[in-house]
């Protein structure tokens, strides 16, 4: 799936970015964005984590994408967004969060990571990427 210059199937976490998007009607363009944490560990049965601000909005699609991975899917808690707008956001932010979580050690064993206390925050957001790079 993600492969290191040896040729080494690497990837043990992926982020996706669901969009709901019709890839059959190209006036249907997608309104909503949620993410889908692949936890690839044990590549026989990978699981995939659905982060959704809108509830199940995306739950259909997310579901397909999963299938189409071999992962079975499963709800994880995300903050609902307030306004019909900040999808975008919420996904930047949940990676964000994960990225950081994952690179300090937690792993989801039993449950997902919820993110539960999430705040998506558009001007934060906006300021960390005009900051310097992070090495």
């Amino acid at each position: 799936m993600v492969f290191d210059r040896n040729g080494n199937d690497a990837a043990d976490f992926l982020f996706l970015p669901v969009n709901d998007a019709s890839a059959t009607d190209p006036d249907c363009r997608g309104t909503h964005w949620s993410l889908l944490l692949v936890d690839r560990r044990e590549r026989a049965r990978p699981v995939a984590y659905h982060y959704d601000s809108m509830a199940t909005t995306n739950s259909a699609i997310a579901e397909q994408l999963a299938v189409r991975l071999g992962a079975h899917l499963q709800p994880a808690r995300i903050p609902r967004q307030q306004n019909c707008f900040d999808c975008g956001i919420f996904v930047l932010a949940g990676t964000w969060e994960l990225v950081g979580r994952l690179a300090q050690g937690e792993r989801p064993e039993y449950e997902p990571l919820h993110l539960d206390n999430l705040v998506a925050d558009r001007q934060a957001l906006q300021d960390r990427l005009r900051g310097p790079p992070l090495i």
